[in-house]
């Protein structure tokens, strides 16, 4: 595969895990914003989509973690190890669902600290305003729900601070194409 071909895996890696959120919710009509995590949809005995979801999780987290140790480790050497370790956890969200417990916990928490990690490193590495500002909304996202700031389920954080990482993500694997 060539330069770009690896770079389109930034944008189609992240933009796969939507995808099967998206179908998961549409398939869960008992999937709510107020009381749910994004994680309810993959739990293998309560959830009728709980394959396509994980399918979709671990799909992406190897293309995400194929994008980041080609062309992206070129873009931001530093940067890409905190990616490598956010497209694993997200496999291991999928592989160890909500059904094994703390596994399952422990991954969640992994994954959302090392693509926080990611963007605080890819906005000083690349100075980037895009991965501050996803940083500083992530964090904010969190806290303000840590907070109880808002009576919302915590898939609201999940997906704020997941749709601002990828953000700056998908913008770099542009510009990995462009070049």
């Amino acid at each position: 595969m060539n330069k770009r071909a690896y770079a389109l895996l930034g944008i189609v890696g992240p933009l796969t895990a939507y995808v099967a959120i998206g179908v998961s919710i549409a398939r869960s009509p008992w999937f709510s914003w107020e009381r749910s995590a994004l994680s309810d949809l993959g739990h293998a005995a309560q959830s009728q989509a709980a394959p396509m979801f994980n399918l979709g999780l671990l799909l992406a987290g190897f293309l995400i973690t194929v994008y980041a140790i080609t062309v992206f480790k070129k873009h931001a050497r530093y940067t890409s190890i905190f990616l490598v370790m956010s497209a694993l956890s997200l496999q291991l969200v999928a592989t160890f669902d909500e059904v094994y417990g703390f596994p399952h916990f422990a991954a969640s928490v992994m994954l959302f600290l090392s693509l926080g990690a990611a963007s605080l490193t890819y906005a000083i590495e690349r100075r980037s305003y895009l991965a501050i500002v996803a940083f500083i909304i992530g964090l904010i996202s969190w806290a303000l729900y840590g907070m109880k700031m808002y009576s919302l389920g915590v898939a609201v954080p999940e997906t704020i601070s997941t749709v601002m990482a990828v953000s700056w993500m998908i913008y770099s694997a542009i510009r990995i194409i462009r070049t």
